[in-house]
């Protein structure tokens, strides 16, 4: 099927997006709320992670299924093909090399899929925290 609009107005449409998606809204105000501190989206940081914890060198990055090719849910739209397979397949390249600099330089970095936060919110959140404190810890007997 043929689009209706032209690719100016694509592309405008495309601008409108916003980098932060409400999801990892709902994330940061839970942590906040419980009282892990960070910072968001730190373009200083390599990947831009959605959650950032520097003191402690905790990256935290929340993937949505499409973007970042989810085993369970990723797929490929049915037109444009071979656009989208070099998009995403270069989206999950992008991960694992940001995934291997954080670990070469001692970081703690997590990946959260979007459907582990839609079906079980609760435990997903439970199971950030304790990383962010086992991190913390792992970080201060380092140093000692």
């Amino acid at each position: 099927m043929a689009d209706k609009i032209t690719s100016e107005q694509r592309s405008e449409i495309m601008r409108t997006i916003k980098a932060q998606s409400h999801l990892e809204n709902t994330v940061a105000k839970e942590l906040y709320r419980r009282g892990i501190r960070y910072r968001r989206n730190n373009k200083k940081l390599m990947g831009n992670p959605d959650i950032s914890i520097q003191k402690y060198k905790v990256v935290i990055f929340i993937d949505s299924c499409f973007w970042h090719c989810c085993p369970i849910h990723g797929n490929i739209p049915k037109s444009n093909i071979e656009y989208w397979v070099r998009k995403l397949d270069r989206n999950a390249k992008r991960d694992i090399e940001v995934n291997k600099y954080y670990v070469d330089n001692g970081w703690y970095i997590l990946r959260v899929w979007e459907h582990d936060l839609q079906n079980n919110f609760e435990s997903t959140i439970e199971r950030i925290i304790a990383f962010v404190k086992e991190a913390k810890i792992s970080l201060i007997s380092r140093k000692l």
